[in-house]
């Protein structure tokens, strides 16, 4: 990426984002992102969840933009995916267990490419 495409994407991204948590007030999103500073967020879903949502960035952010792709990551991506679905009987979603489960077989696919002759 060039630094004016970095530019315009981040200064469109602040004033999106400027609007977004303006609408909503930024006291309830302060309140949001606060949870993740108390220890009973923590349950056993939420860390499981955490890893999952870190673990697709980490696959994602680098592919798409510097267009690198960290394929040995996906065996983590397929792990937390997997439990994620799992997981999902406390907040079953459809949007979740459908997310994930795409994500187990992208997970695959990766994985098998380089992996199998």
């Amino acid at each position: 990426m060039t630094l004016t495409q970095v530019a315009a994407a981040v200064i469109t991204w602040l004033i999106m984002v400027y609007i977004l948590y303006r609408h909503i007030t930024f006291v309830k999103i302060r309140h949001c992102y606060g949870m993740w500073l108390r220890r009973d967020y923590w349950t056993d879903y939420n860390i499981v969840e955490a890893l999952a949502w870190l673990t697709k960035a980490i696959i994602i952010i680098p592919g798409l933009i510097f267009k690198v792709e960290i394929w040995w990551l996906y065996v983590f991506s397929l792990a937390t995916s997997t439990m994620l679905v799992w997981a999902s009987e406390k907040k079953l979603l459809p949007t979740l267990v459908g997310f994930n489960t795409m994500w187990i077989w992208l997970s695959l696919m990766v994985l098998a490419q380089n992996l199998v002759p």
